[in-house]
C-alpha cells in the first residue's frame, strides 16, 4: 500500500528546484527563503509564549436584564379597518 502523502526523492527535488527557479527567478529566492524563515521563527515564538503563559479568561460583564416582550396578537384576531375603507354598517 502506497502512503497517502509521499515526499519527493532524489531527482524529483532537482525538478522541483528548477520549477521554483523558473517561477520566481534566482534573485527572488533568497528573499523568499528569508521571509519563510522569519515567519517560522515568529510562529515558534508565539507557540512557545502561549505554552509558557496560562490562558487567563477575561472577566465577562454581566448582561443587562432583558425586558419581557409584549404579547403578540394572534393571527386570527380581527384587524382594524384600513384608513381608506368605508364603514360596512349603513343605517337607512
Amino acid at each position: 500500500m502506497a502512503p497517502l502523502l509521499a515526499l519527493p526523492e532524489g531527482g524529483e527535488w532537482v525538478v522541483l528546484l528548477i520549477i521554483v527557479v523558473l517561477l520566481f527567478g534566482a534573485k527572488k529566492l533568497p528573499e523568499l527563503t528569508r521571509s519563510a524563515a522569519q515567519a517560522m521563527k515568529e510562529f515558534k515564538k508565539v507557540q512557545n509564549d502561549s505554552d509558557d503563559t496560562p490562558a487567563v479568561a477575561a472577566p465577562v460583564a454581566a448582561a443587562p436584564p432583558v425586558a419581557a416582550a409584549p404579547p403578540v396578537a394572534s393571527p386570527t384576531a380581527a384587524a382594524p379597518p384600513a384608513v381608506n375603507q368605508a364603514p360596512t354598517d349603513h343605517q337607512p
